[in-house]
């Protein structure tokens, strides 16, 4: 799949279009990425998600503490494996909010995606103060030859609420639920970088991960069992989201102690799935307890794996 940043980068093929922020990419989602990938190859033509950021809440409504569940690239990466041809991110400004609804469809749609169909919410509104709606995009499309699919009621309210429990059962360290709703893994994407190496000293040695992106969604802190790549290998592992209470710390760090794996991985950007919360974070009353607990943390993460071979 490609992914184009500007919408002059796009190719001059025909295309299907669908609009929206498709934020994790989940289980309701894709259910109209199915949708629009099959009209695409039928008819062929080019399956196309156009997509805005920044995230138009950030803009409009200045507010930049909206957690996302993915970041640009994780949501292209998906996209791309559920068969979307070009993923188009269009930089979303208050210039850009001002369009009318005729020069949306004529400038954007039309003459710089060739769109010949269109995938939309039944609800969806567009152009300056949102004031078109699919009945006047119907007309456009007399006007100006594509054809519009419009999404149920049912699928919108499947998308909506699956969302919002991702974001809350997240939030709450509820992975089992929250990877049900996406339909595959939640993960974070980040670089190795060398942390305090206090991991090692008791046996115990941590990838620290660094997300660059401040509007990812990290999930409440504590210690989950995950699993990522290397190479194309899966390794295993349990993570810590926290502070590092019962050495002081204080600022936030996501640090991943791998299982029998010792390749040098400082520098490597990888993507760390989370499979199963295992317990919040403490403040123990010595490193030797904390030692001990992560001996235990370790066995339980070993038996969840055993069983379920993830």
């Amino acid at each position: 799949m490609k992914i184009k940043s500007t919408l002059e980068s796009y190719s001059k093929n025909n295309s299907i279009v669908t609009i929206g922020t498709f934020d994790g990419v989940h289980i309701g989602h894709q259910k109209i990425i199915s949708k629009l990938v099959k009209l695409a190859q039928s008819n062929n033509l080019h399956a196309v998600v156009l997509t805005f950021f920044p995230h138009p809440r950030m803009v409009l409504q200045k507010d930049a503490n909206i957690k996302l569940i993915n970041t640009i690239d994780e949501k292209s990466k998906l996209l791309g494996e559920f068969g979307v041809d070009h993923l188009v991110v269009k930089e979303f400004t208050k210039e850009f909010s001002r369009l009318t609804a005729l020069e949306f469809v004529r400038d954007i749609l039309v003459n710089k995606l060739h769109v010949k169909h269109i995938i939309i919410g039944y609800d969806h509104r567009f152009g300056r103060n949102r004031t078109a709606n699919i009945k006047d995009l119907r007309e456009y499309g007399d006007t100006y030859g594509f054809e519009v699919t419009e999404i149920s009621a049912q699928d919108i309210d499947a998308v909506t609420v699956s969302s919002t429990k991702i974001r809350t059962a997240l939030e709450a360290g509820n992975i089992k639920i929250a990877n049900a709703y996406l339909g595959y893994n939640f993960r974070l994407t980040g670089l190795i970088v060398r942390g305090k190496s206090l991991g090692k000293q008791i046996g115990f040695p941590t990838a620290n991960l660094d997300i660059e992106e401040s509007y990812k969604l990290i999930p409440k802190n504590g210690v989950y069992v995950v699993k990522s790549y290397v190479e194309d290998s899966a390794i295993y592992g349990m993570m810590n989201i926290g502070t590092n209470p019962t050495v002081n710390g204080e600022d936030q760090s996501i640090e991943v102690h791998f299982f029998d794996f010792d390749a040098d991985i400082y520098d490597l950007k990888i993507e760390v799935q989370l499979l199963k919360w295992l317990r919040d974070e403490h403040k123990f009353n010595s490193i030797e307890a904390l030692k001990t607990q992560l001996y235990k943390d370790k066995d339980a993460s070993m038996e969840y794996l055993n069983q379920h071979h993830d």
